[in-house]
């Protein structure tokens, strides 16, 4: 062999070796989820896009005292949610409903359906009207950054507008489920202003595995606490018309 031929054959393996690396790398990367994929996956595990839901909330004073709801909820898409009022009996027929920012509570007796904001609470407690009428989190923020920590994807999520509850959250996604386990929420000024748990994943039938508990704690409301105890969620088709101011007094014909 030549030395020009033996040159040649060296360049010739480095290529092919250079090539390997780069597919190689190019397949971690092409694996690898970046953060609006990880959101993604997280809103469908939590819930499908139109769907019906019982749940149960419990508000909890730090001398024990407890308050309990009970809601039947619709939504569609990702931007249209109506939860009606079942139980305590003060309360039923209630039926609140959200059509992207904006947001309505119906009173029965009461002529017309009352604009409510999403920090305010309908029931009272850490939940506020945002997270009982929450939309997609991927419908309200973007993923700005991601990293992991162990067995969990840690999302930093930046609000799309200036009217979303929370002005930041970062979440604790564990990677085998690809559901939250935590989210913090910080005010613009960088306050924390709750903070969610997603706990106890349930089967609840039709490929839906997801948490079946979310608590919430807040430094505001030293001492309270605040419970969501899901209890059915079913994939459900829904008309448009559901999702109106005149249709809020006959949502109970949909159960």
């Amino acid at each position: 062999m030549t030395l020009s031929n033996h040159i040649l054959k060296i360049v010739s393996i480095w290529s092919v070796s250079a090539l390997l690396l780069f597919a190689t790398a190019g397949n971690c990367w092409s694996s690898a989820l970046n953060g609006a994929e990880i959101l993604a996956r997280v809103d469908r595990n939590l819930q499908p896009e139109s769907y019906e839901m019982y749940r149960k909330l419990i508000n909890i004073e730090p001398d024990g005292t407890k308050k309990e709801f009970v809601l039947y909820s619709v939504k569609k898409g990702q931007d249209k949610v109506v939860a009606l009022f079942l139980d305590p009996a003060s309360e039923k027929g209630r039926a609140t409903l959200r059509l992207g920012d904006n947001m309505w509570l119906y009173i029965p007796n009461v002529g017309k359906p009352l604009r409510i904001t999403s920090l305010q609470s309908v029931v009272g407690g850490v939940f506020n009207n945002s997270d009982i009428l929450r939309l997609d989190y991927g419908a309200e923020y973007d993923a700005v950054a991601v990293t992991e920590e162990g067995d969990a994807y840690i999302l930093e999520l930046k609000a799309k507008s200036g009217s979303v509850a929370y002005d930041r959250l970062k979440m604790r996604v564990d990677k085998k489920a690809m559901v939250p386990t935590g989210i913090e929420c910080y005010a613009v000024s960088g306050m924390l202003i709750k903070t969610l748990y997603y706990k106890e994943i349930k089967d609840f039938g039709d490929g839906l595995k997801r948490p079946s508990v979310l608590e919430t704690d807040s430094p505001l409301y030293k001492g309270y606490k605040s419970v969501m105890i899901y209890a059915r969620i079913n994939k459900k088709e829904l008309a448009d018309e559901v999702f109106s101011l005149n249709y809020l007094p006959r949502v109970d014909e949909l159960r």
